[in-house]
């Protein structure tokens, strides 16, 4: 078939759910456009801001797009590329879009609270400090798996015959990794001139591209060559300030950047497929169970996790842009429409897989960041770029994809944990809750225990990782059932999306813990490997049982419009 057909009934079904289903949700929840949302009423310079629409949206795609819809569509297509393309779409439009809307609205509606503290006012302060004991071990696991791709990806050495040496072919790496750092330095100006001269519109696009070229055309020019290690260090240093700066100074400007190079990217990869109009190479299906990834259910769901649904949106939804929403008829194309840009995001990289391959259907070689990078890289070719401007280019992307989750994750780990601590009264509180509940001892505490996490490598926590992401979108679900019925809004289309990845990830998770146990029990696992993993999952599943236990006594025993009568 070809690639081309195949993105055009994507974006076709995408845009008429946004259109249709999006609307009517807003309807059928309430939309306010003359209330005064929690970033007016607690403006506090720090992460209460009230930012334009646009932005917003840029804040919340550009972090919730992160290296899943790229990594887990291409991996997942072992499996052939139609029951991905079905579950990206139908997982898109009816679980991803509605959990991260909803998240987005619960949180706007209840004063910017994150989705820990809603769990407190509608189901009990015990499965608040569970949700973000499990929230906290999420974000370490993503923090590793992300912080050890991107440091792979910015790496410019490679090893031969057991010597480590600088790869001419990897110079595009060093670049890429120098645009980032020159990305950090223009997102903090742009930052500023956006604050001192209230840049919005097109004066915004304008400064915004402007400082992304110049990261792009300075770090091209002048590449830093430098190991895995000291990437990997240099990573932590930055989404430290990530964690701990304003949000507007540095990562809404940044989020601004990287969403055009974003669009740039889709663009580049839409003109290729529509110029070269390459055929699916990938077979259409190959069958229920595979070799290397195990049975179609539950793995087709928990590896395609962001492409579709993923518990780490409605974390961005409710801790970061729910505090910068200024009018409540942004929620909409923040919520739903980022989320379904994002399903697109992850057809356009099957296709680029699928156009990879060979005409047998063998993959292509490589993981799934370089399939997808060199192929757009290809694209990009085809009208006379460059090809190392376009290697350079596309590194960076794909990188950025890790990036600016990685940042959003390190502030939302931040936040778990000093909510985590956190008292009514903490001005009366013994000084170890207020050390515990500083911004920068729970940063640094968090980033430490990720870097711990990154020894294990991101290929052996990328399985836990999906597995926890699903997860944490049913513990999610709940969450919202019981906050639109006690709101007195109807919650029905919630059920099929809950119930559904409650026995996904049950299953997965369960799988995993027995596979780790055999290795374990076999002798052919190490404790920092497979060890650390074992006690991850167990820890997960008994959090995560306690905490839809909880959810549903509250469920039941909440009656119907309690809220809105009182």
């Amino acid at each position: 078939m070809n690639t081309l057909a195949i993105v055009l009934i994507a974006a076709v079904c995408l845009a008429a759910a946004y259109l249709l289903y999006g609307r009517w949700l807003a309807n059928k929840w309430g939309i306010d456009p003359a209330a005064k949302t929690p970033a007016q009423a607690h403006e506090d310079g720090q992460d209460y801001v009230p930012t334009k629409g646009f932005t917003v949206f840029c804040h919340q795609f550009s972090s919730i797009a992160g290296a899943g819809p790229v990594t887990g569509a291409i991996q997942a297509a072992a499996f052939g590329w139609l029951p991905v393309l079905l579950w990206v779409l139908l997982g898109g439009i009816f679980f991803g879009a509605v959990t991260d809307f909803g998240a987005l609205y619960a949180s706007v509606k209840n004063d910017g609270k994150s989705i820990g503290l809603l769990i407190e006012k509608y189901i009990g302060k015990l499965g608040r400090k569970l949700f973000l004991l499990f929230c906290w071990l999420f974000t370490l696991l993503v923090i590793a798996a992300f912080a050890d791709m991107v440091a792979g990806t910015f790496n410019a050495f490679t090893t031969v015959d057991g010597q480590v040496q600088l790869s001419e072919a990897a110079r595009p790496n060093g670049a890429a990794g120098t645009i980032s750092l020159l990305f950090i330095l223009f997102a903090m100006v742009f930052g500023v001139l956006q604050k001192k001269f209230n840049l919005s519109g097109w004066k915004a696009t304008v400064v915004g591209l402007i400082c992304t070229v110049a990261a792009l055309a300075i770090g091209m020019a002048l590449p830093i060559t430098a190991g895995k290690d000291t990437w990997t260090y240099i990573t932590f240093v930055y989404i430290f300030f990530a964690a701990v700066l304003p949000i507007w100074l540095l990562k809404q400007p940044r989020d601004m950047m990287t969403t055009y190079m974003f669009i740039g990217m889709i663009v580049g990869a839409v003109l290729g497929l529509l110029v070269a109009h390459p055929t699916m190479n990938l077979p259409v299906y190959t069958g229920f169970t595979n070799e290397k990834l195990g049975n179609m259910f539950p793995i087709l769901f928990v590896t395609v996790a962001c492409g579709a649904i993923s518990g780490f949106h409605s974390l961005v939804s409710s801790d970061t842009s729910s505090k910068t929403i200024a009018n409540e008829k942004d929620m909409l194309k923040v919520g739903y429409g980022a989320m379904v840009l994002e399903s697109l995001l992850a057809v356009v990289a099957l296709c680029v897989a699928g156009a990879a391959a060979s005409a047998d259907g063998t993959p292509a070689a490589g993981t799934p960041f370089q399939v997808f990078s060199n192929g757009v890289a290809g694209f990009l070719e085809m009208f006379g770029i460059p090809l190392y401007v376009a290697q350079c280019f596309m590194t960076m992307c794909v990188s950025a994809l890790a990036l600016t989750s990685l940042d959003a994750v390190a502030r939302i780990g931040r936040m778990s944990f000093q909510e985590l601590f956190s008292v009514d009264n903490m001005a009366s509180a013994p000084v170890w809750r207020k050390v515990l509940c500083n911004k920068y001892f729970s940063t640094v505490l968090t980033l430490l225990c990720g870097f711990v996490l990154t020894r294990i490598g991101y290929a052996n926590i990328w399985p836990l990782f999906g597995s926890a992401n699903q997860l944490l979108s049913a513990l999610v679900l709940v969450t919202l059932c019981v906050f639109l019925k006690v709101t007195g809004r109807s919650n029905k289309m919630l059920f099929p999306p809950l119930v559904i990845m409650l026995c996904v990830t049950g299953t997965a998770l369960v799988q995993r813990t027995i596979a780790l146990a055999k290795a374990y029990a076999a002798g052919s696992a190490t404790f920092l490997v497979e060890g650390l993993q074992l006690i991850i999952a167990i820890l997960l599943i008994v959090l995560g049982l306690t905490i839809v236990i909880n959810s549903l006594r509250s469920y039941f025993a909440a009656s119907r419009n309690s809220e809105k009568a009182a």
